[in-house]
This record gives structure tokens, C-alpha cells and sequence, in this order.
């Protein structure tokens, strides 16, 4: 692994500022950090083909970003179709990966018919709907059994998880694919999001495919999903790709015939986005003190849906000594309304900006508008 660079929001402050204006709260992105990690991951040897989870951010300018640096699109809704096709016209179907779970029948009608490959990951609906998939080549996503994670809700293998072909069927899929005249042409798996940096992970996960793909002989790919980690509290330490790329390249060369596709999301995203919001009010109690922002859990769930930390700075007074403890909480009317505790923060003012950091991937796509406040806004920094 190596130590994380230094983040672009601390170089550009001034243009981030600006960018900002006199809004009270608003996610920015820079497309230049989104670039820099494609290109880290197309650099990779070992990979045939990355693809964008794109629930991460599905916002335009980013699908157009990578759309211009070649990577596909993986969606797991009609919508999310929908927004590639809108923000990128003309793109090819074969760059898009359908991978829905529980979704209605309409939606797998709506991917087959626009010419999109389909992930199945439930034996149901091969065969309640066999019809629908005679003569298609498919993808199936496969619960190795193995799951990983920085929390139980985004951990997606393993029998608490609803992800995924389990084991015990393993045995049934050649019978159920023949059934519905379909073509096998890749296997996927997903283990979890946010702490894969394991390389060994990766390895058991491209095995457990490699095993499976002897029963399918037009099986040519293994999509081992997404989730690699990014630092997220300083001094943390970076995946290391080179070892990655490495090991990837070794189990390919005992698998000459097989190509490795990615999907990342966050790791294509977090670090491009920030989430920036003026102070409202501050407040002492007990031993606690608060400093009050103007959007919350609406714009940013992560802390309270998953106990995420996000680095949390004042924008404003970046240069100032950091000497007071201080927990971030937003106008929401909910005691998990937190955004960061026990943060050192200098003396915070009303009209402060705060920055919330590492906010690109699982911000917006997540936000609502409970208690009737809408979430910030998306802006892209300018080139």
C-alpha cells in the first residue's frame, strides 16, 4: 500500500470557494480526481474491461467523464439505464451491464429489449421466466460465501445477504440455463464495499468463478464486482494496485482463457466529491460542543445509516489551529442527525464554510428530502 496524495480540495481551496459562491450548502465534484482513478484502474494490465457502479454518483458529467475514457456502466435499475442512455447518447448497449435483484419483470424485459446484457442472481427467474431469456447471452452473479465490508449493510455474500446464486444451487444453474435456452457468458460476484483492500479477497473470489466457469463453456468473463476501499481518515493507506494488478495478472496466466472485469463505484467517486455547508449556529452542552450546519442526514445518511467517517474541516479557517473537540450536527429532527463527533476544529463562526470530505460516492444518489429539506446541490469544478 501507499500513503494517500495530498486531497485536491486543500489545493484548490480558492477555486472551491468560488465555485461555491454564497450558497448555503452544496456537493462539489471535480471531474479531474474522477479521471485520475480511471486511469489508475485502466492502467491495470489484468483487467479486460471496468465498468462504473454508477448508484455510486450517477451524476451527468461524471457518466460523460468516463464514458470518454472508455469504461462501461453498470446499473442496477430501469433508471439508472436510462440516465447512461440520457448523458451519453449514442453508447453502445455493449458497454452497459444490467444487474438487477428483486427487480419487476418489466425491468429485465426493458434491459433485453435495449440489447443490454443481464446479470441474474436468483435461479427464479430463469425459470418462472425462461421465455424471456431464450437465446440471450446472460451473465450470473454468483454468493461465494465470502463476504467483506466496512459494514453489515453493504456486506453482500453470505446467507444474511439477499445477493447472489447461493452455493447450495450451484449445482442446479447448468440445468435451469439449458431450461430457459440462455447462454452463459460470465460469471460475477460481489463481496462487499469499502474495505477491500485484501488482495488475497480478490483471489478467492476470481477462484471461486474460475471453478464455476468450467461448467459453462461460452463463460469467458468474471466480473469480480467492485468495492475496492479509499482512505477515508488521514494517514490511511491506499489499495496497493501494482500488487493488485499483479495477482490478478497470476491467476490469469493459469487461466489463459478467461478475461477480469472491475466495477468499481466509490473508488472512482468519493474522493472527487466534497460536501460543503455554511454553519448556522453553535451551541454548548455539557461537556459537548456543537456546531450546527446547514443541511444534515438528508444530503449525507453515511454516519448515521453506517457509522461512516468523513474527514470534516473548516473551509474557511483551513490555516487555523484545529483546538476545539467538536461534534457536526445538522437541522434535521433526528438525534442521529450527526455528520462528525468529536472532530478538532478550530473556533467556528456563523457563515463558516465546513467541508465534509470523501462525499463524491453514496451522497447525493442517497439523499432525501425528509422534513421537507432538500438536499444540496451539485455543482462541477470548472477545468
Amino acid at each position: 500500500m501507499s500513503p494517500a496524495p495530498t486531497s485536491w480540495w486543500r489545493v484548490r481551496r480558492d477555486a472551491l470557494l468560488s465555485t461555491f459562491g454564497a450558497l448555503d450548502c452544496a456537493y462539489i465534484y471535480d471531474p479531474q480526481v474522477v479521471t485520475a482513478q480511471a486511469q489508475r484502474l485502466l492502467a491495470m494490465r489484468s483487467l479486460s474491461r471496468v465498468f462504473y457502479a454508477i448508484k455510486a454518483n450517477p451524476h451527468p458529467e461524471i457518466l460523460r467523464t468516463l464514458a470518454a475514457l472508455g469504461l462501461g456502466f453498470e446499473c442496477v435499475s430501469r433508471a439508472e439505464v436510462e440516465r447512461v442512455l440520457e448523458s451519453v447518447p449514442g453508447i453502445p448497449a455493449g458497454r452497459l451491464l444490467f444487474t438487477p435483484n428483486f427487480a419487476p419483470r418489466a425491468e429485465y424485459r426493458f434491459a433485453l429489449a435495449q440489447g443490454i446484457t443481464v446479470t441474474i442472481d436468483n435461479l427464479y427467474v430463469l425459470r418462472a421466466w425462461r421465455e424471456d431469456f431464450h437465446g440471450r447471452e446472460i451473465l450470473l452473479r454468483l454468493d461465494t460465501g465470502h463476504a467483506h465490508g466496512h459494514h453489515e449493510k453493504v456486506r453482500t455474500a453470505g446467507d444474511q445477504s439477499k445477493f447472489g446464486v447461493p452455493p447450495a444451487e450451484f449445482a442446479e444453474l447448468a440445468e435451469a440455463v439449458a431450461g430457459a435456452g440462455a447462454t452463459v457468458v460470465g460469471l460475477h460476484a460481489h463481496g462487499g464495499s469499502g474495505s477491500s483492500t485484501d488482495i488475497a479477497a480478490w483471489l478467492d473470489t476470481a477462484r471461486v468463478l474460475g471453478s464455476v466457469a468450467a461448467e459453462f463453456p461460452r463463460a469467458t468473463a468474471l466480473n469480480l464486482g467492485g468495492g475496492l476501499g479509499v482512505p477515508e481518515r488521514p494517514g490511511d493507506e491506499a489499495i496497493d494496485l501494482g500488487g493488485f494488478d499483479a495477482a490478478l495478472a497470476a491467476f490469469r496466466a493459469t487461466h489463459p482463457a478467461l478475461q477480469l472485469w472491475l466495477e468499481p463505484g466509490r473508488f472512482l467517486v468519493a474522493e472527487a466529491g466534497v460536501l460543503l455547508a455554511r454553519v448556522t449556529q453553535t451551541k454548548g452542552k455539557g461537556d459537548i460542543h456543537y456546531v450546527g450546519v446547514a443541511t444534515g442526514m438528508n444530503s449525507l445518511i453515511r454516519p448515521a445509516l453506517y457509522g461512516a467517517w468523513h474527514e470534516i474541516v473548516n473551509l474557511t479557517r483551513l490555516d487555523e489551529p484545529a483546538d476545539r473537540r467538536t461534534t457536526v450536527v445538522g437541522p434535521i429532527c433526528e438525534s442521529g442527525d450527526t455528520l462528525g463527533a468529536d472532530r478538532w476544529l478550530p473556533r467556528c463562526e456563523e457563515g463558516d464554510v465546513l467541508l465534509v470530505a470523501n462525499a463524491g460516492a453514496y451522497g447525493h444518489a442517497m439523499a432525501s428530502h425528509y422534513n421537507l429539506r432538500p438536499p444540496a446541490a451539485e455543482l462541477t469544478m470548472p477545468a
